[in-house]
């Protein structure tokens, strides 16, 4: 018998992969399972992207890459973090990375030590646990709930502090929950950040492209902060990039160099035709991609205004991303006669087996009364799996 390490051993498997992987085995025996469970646009990258790649292919990219990426990839991202964020990074402040769950690893990695505390408020993105404890690092979970749009506040941050306090990681805006901290609400949390010695901050912004109503800020941006801010961001949400695999980071020098040396013994380089994509997507203006982002607030507002209609479910109203959150606690204790829903993690296994729904229990994000739906998907489709979730619901007493 093949012994496996503990460090694998003691790792959870990502409950998102996890759903994605069970609905297209029952798709494959023939169910009719509509899946709201992966965090995937449903839009094809753009044509001017592609074209990029397929002149990469002519021009011959084929050869090894330098391992923090193309030198005019990483200027083009320096000029993106300028003109979106305010941000001034230089190109050995960037790091381009197989994914923005690489560019976080590679970061964590280089920061943690074994029995450091790293603080992650709740709703969290799954892989942030798992990486972690990947490094010997703690997670310190910081609890919020629908009624404050799932935010931590700058109290509860100074709260779950202490001398072993390394990190802070949360996504802006957040998967699963969609919500977007303002512009006060950052201030405050920064002012914390700025006083607390050896401490650091990871700001994801995956998603930052995807808001409705206001445009996104980045933490780094923020007075007192920036030397103590990695900025995580990437083209798979944004740009319908999912399987190009490309992140990056704009971080302090020595973090940044840490990140090069630790990918140097991973992966090296991000492959080459997807960092000349890449580059084209990172170039564009932001307003080539206006279209995903109106045909993902008119879903929000159609699934938000779906759920609305049924008795027992709780949602708040998303400031971004492509998910909602809804809270579905008052089914807890319910039962159709043969099922009786104790947690999140029944509710979204009873919603997949009656209703050919696929969800995501919030325990995999840290909050136990909710399941998060992605509408990633065309509003017919939507508009069918939720009216099913809702004649499955109205089957419990």
């Amino acid at each position: 018998m093949i012994k496996i390490s503990d460090r694998v051993n003691g790792m959870a498997e990502s409950a998102t992969l996890a759903m994605a992987s069970k609905s297209r085995e029952l798709k494959l025996a023939g169910k009719d399972i509509i899946s709201l469970s992966l965090g995937e646009p449903d839009f094809n990258t753009p044509e001017f992207i592609k074209d990029a790649a397929k002149q990469a292919i002519d021009d011959n990219y084929s050869t090894y890459m330098p391992v923090p990426g193309y030198i005019d990839l990483r200027e083009s991202i320096s000029a993106k973090f300028k003109r979106d964020n305010g941000l001034d990074y230089s190109i050995d402040q960037i790091v381009v990375s197989t994914g923005a769950k690489q560019s976080l690893i590679n970061v964590i990695l280089s920061l943690v030590n074994p029995g450091d505390e790293v603080i992650i408020p709740a709703p969290y993105w799954v892989t942030y646990i798992e990486q972690v404890r990947m490094a010997g690092g703690i997670p310190v979970v910081i609890k919020t709930s629908i009624e404050n749009d799932f935010k931590i506040t700058a109290s509860q941050l100074k709260e779950a502090l202490s001398d072993k306090s390394k990190l802070m990681l949360f996504s802006n805006p957040c998967n699963p929950t969609g919500s977007a901290y303002t512009k006060v609400e950052l201030e405050a949390l920064a002012e914390v950040v700025a006083q607390t010695s050896g401490f650091y901050v990871i700001s994801d912004e995956i998603y930052e492209h995807i808001m409705f109503d206001r445009k996104n800020i980045s933490f780094a941006s923020l007075p007192g902060v920036y030397d103590k801010t990695i900025t995580v961001n990437g083209v798979s949400k944004a740009f319908a990039m999912t399987g190009w695999r490309v992140g990056y980071i704009g971080a302090p020098k020595e973090i940044a160099a840490a990140c090069t040396k630790i990918q140097g013994q991973y992966t090296s380089g991000t492959g080459s035709i997807s960092q000349r994509a890449t580059k084209a997507a990172v170039e564009a203006d932001p307003s080539e991609i206006s279209f995903m982002v109106e045909a993902f607030r008119k879903r929000r507002d159609l699934v938000l205004e779906k759920l609305s209609e049924i008795d027992g479910v709780k949602t708040n109203t998303p400031e971004g991303a492509f998910y909602v959150f809804p809270d579905i606690s008052d089914f807890f204790g319910k039962s159709n006669g043969s099922v009786t829903i104790k947690n999140a993690t029944d509710l979204s296994m009873y919603l997949l087996d009656d209703a050919l729904v696929a969800t995501v229990t919030g325990e995999a994000f840290g909050d136990p009364n909710c399941i998060r739906l992605s509408y990633a998907t065309s509003e017919e489709v939507l508009i069918e799996a939720i009216g099913r979730i809702q004649k499955s619901l109205e089957k419990l007493n």
